[in-house]
């Protein structure tokens, strides 16, 4: 089933629209039953309480707009059934994030239920065999598959500590994931992708510095769990198996960053990794004088070499594409140094 570019810009454009318009309705929502981010814990770095139930939006717009395209384009119980392997893991914790939202999960339970949609979409992925970039070994992908869903979920939830920085991110994701379905004509990536970045930007509008709403659990753990299981479903047109495994990692590779980078410094001052803190790339950022707003951009930027470095990949030879992965690498070890070595708080 092909979609034609148009379609592709409608996708994007629709969705687009359609969260930009409902992102306000969800914050009188939320402003109308008291669901606010109170500035109330340690770890908090706005003054006055900011509306949670972004995500809503987010979720609906993605959910309506992927489902409606897929009765209108092609409604058959192949391509729903497809459709539903994304996306009900998502929406699983996407609902689980609003529950959050409004009554404050502690990590426990929160996590076991990340790893439990990790291994329902590594069930699915391996038993269907529409892992991107398999192993060889059935036992291997679905281990691999496990870890990367709960850490993707965990280091998207654990990158929205910034106005705008974790939707502006996931957005430069999802066009590069987009470019590179389109290009591999694995349609069903490409037109997930485009919607994704059509609700992510859309919402951007409203979460960027200063941040009228935040996203929230909801749609950290929605997106997070989406943009994991796209990423790792892709089939990268790589020349060797080392160079497509670092194609998904690279989409995500300033999430990822921020991760290593905050969990390795709790770990090091004996703190929980669970706790919150001001340990992230945005915190140290804006510690060595550079705005909120700059911060964000500066991020968005990071993702976006990042992201050309895995259409890179693509286009060029055997050789080539190695030297490519060789420079990202150090890019990012250059990064963790640099990021690891500055001042936790």
């Amino acid at each position: 089933m092909g979609i034609t570019h148009f379609q592709y810009f409608l996708l994007f454009a629709v969705t687009f629209v359609f969260v930009g318009f409902l992102t306000p309705v969800m914050r009188k929502v939320a402003i109308s039953n008291n669901i606010f981010d109170a500035p109330n814990a340690a770890h908090k770095t706005h003054k006055e309480p900011v509306p949670y139930l972004g995500g809503v939006a987010i979720i609906i717009g993605v959910v309506l707009v992927s489902y409606a395209t897929a009765i209108y384009k092609d409604f058959s119980a192949t391509n729903l059934l497809l459709e539903t392997s994304v996306l009900a893991p998502a929406l699983i914790l996407g609902l689980i994030g609003i529950w959050d939202d409004m009554r404050n999960l502690r990590p426990a339970p929160r996590f076991a239920i990340q790893s439990a949609a990790g291994i329902f979409t590594a069930w699915i992925l391996v038993a269907g065999n529409t892992v991107g970039t398999p192993t060889g070994s059935k036992f291997f992908d679905v281990v691999i598959t496990i870890i990367w869903v709960v850490g993707i979920c965990n280091s998207i939830n654990f990158f929205d500590n910034l106005d705008g920085g974790a939707a502006g991110t996931v957005a430069v994701s999802s066009l590069a994931l987009f470019v590179l379905g389109f290009t591999g004509q694995q349609y069903l990536i490409a037109a997930l992708s485009a919607v994704t970045a059509g609700a992510t930007i859309g919402f951007l509008l409203w979460n960027k510095s200063p941040a009228r709403i935040y996203m929230g659990d909801a749609g950290a753990l929605f997106l997070g769990v989406l943009i994991a299981t796209l990423t790792i479903r892709l089939r990268p047109d790589a020349e060797t198996k080392w160079t497509s495994f670092a194609t998904p990692v690279l989409l995500l590779a300033v999430p990822i960053l921020d991760t290593c980078v905050a969990v390795l410094s709790r770990l090091r001052r004996h703190v929980s990794p669970f706790q919150g803190g001001h340990d992230h790339l945005s915190h140290r950022l804006i510690r060595a004088g550079v705005s909120r707003r700059t911060a964000a951009i500066s991020l968005w930027a990071l993702s976006g070499v990042f992201a050309i470095c895995s259409i890179a990949i693509t286009q060029t030879s055997k050789s080539i594409e190695q030297v490519i992965v060789a420079i990202a690498a150090a890019l990012w070890a250059t990064l963790f140094i640099g990021f690891f070595r500055s001042a936790d708080s």
